[in-house]
């Protein structure tokens, strides 16, 4: 782990306790006196603090210092995912995160089942933990959207990732792409497209939803 998670970390003195306790001092054995780094994912700061005192259920540590020390990729990738299986779009979550993916609109297009629903909370836990191991300084940005209409209204220089675009180059310059769920999009989703730019995978294999996403995001960060 590369650092903890704490919300207020930055403030002059902070209280772990729940999990973040339990990993400091039942997992990494650390005790009164030792120093632990700490980011709160909202800016580029790492802490420094000091553990002053260990009950039975919480900690009380005091900052010593903190430097900014920024770990994001140079390129800032937007992805538009149109809404999957929420299981699968948790398996895949702290992957795009590794990645370096700025930000995922989920969309309710036409083909996404209804019935799906997110789970923000669980979402965030699983980007803090995902954060903590590969060093990630910035927290994913997360949003749901209804349609596939009003991403491209707030997203209207968005790219499209379809059947028989263009081949996706990792030369591309783009900052914002749209990927379809399971059966892709819809007919009347399409026509929306006709005046946007549309990139397609170079391969004979049908990829789901979630490796498409995985691919795009490596092809154009890394």
């Amino acid at each position: 782990m590369q650092f903890l998670y704490h919300p207020d970390a930055g403030l002059p003195s902070i209280t772990v306790e729940g999990e973040a306790y339990r990993y400091l001092f039942k997992v990494r054995r650390r005790k009164a006196g030792d120093s632990v780094a700490l980011r709160n994912l909202k800016d580029s700061y790492l802490c420094s603090y000091r553990i002053e005192s260990v009950s039975k259920r919480e900690a009380i540590l005091l900052f010593e210092e903190k430097r900014e020390f920024e770990v994001m990729p140079p390129k800032r990738l937007h992805i538009g995912w149109c809404v999957i299986d929420p299981k699968s779009v948790e398996k895949s979550l702290p992957t795009l995160n590794e990645l370096g993916i700025w930000k995922i609109s989920f969309i309710y297009c036409d083909r996404s089942q209804k019935s799906f629903t997110l789970d923000p909370g669980r979402m965030k836990r699983i980007l803090v933990n995902s954060s903590q191991q590969c060093g990630r300084s910035e927290m994913m940005e997360l949003e749901t959207l209804g349609s596939i209409e009003e991403y491209l209204e707030k997203y209207p220089d968005s790219a499209i990732l379809d059947f028989g675009g263009s081949p996706l180059g990792c030369e591309e310059r783009i900052d914002s792409l749209l990927v379809g769920c399971e059966g892709g999009f819809s007919e009347e989703e399409r026509k929306l497209f006709e005046n946007m730019t549309i990139y397609g995978l170079d391969t004979p294999l049908i990829l789901r939803s979630e490796s498409a996403v995985a691919a795009v995001g490596a092809r154009l960060i890394l």
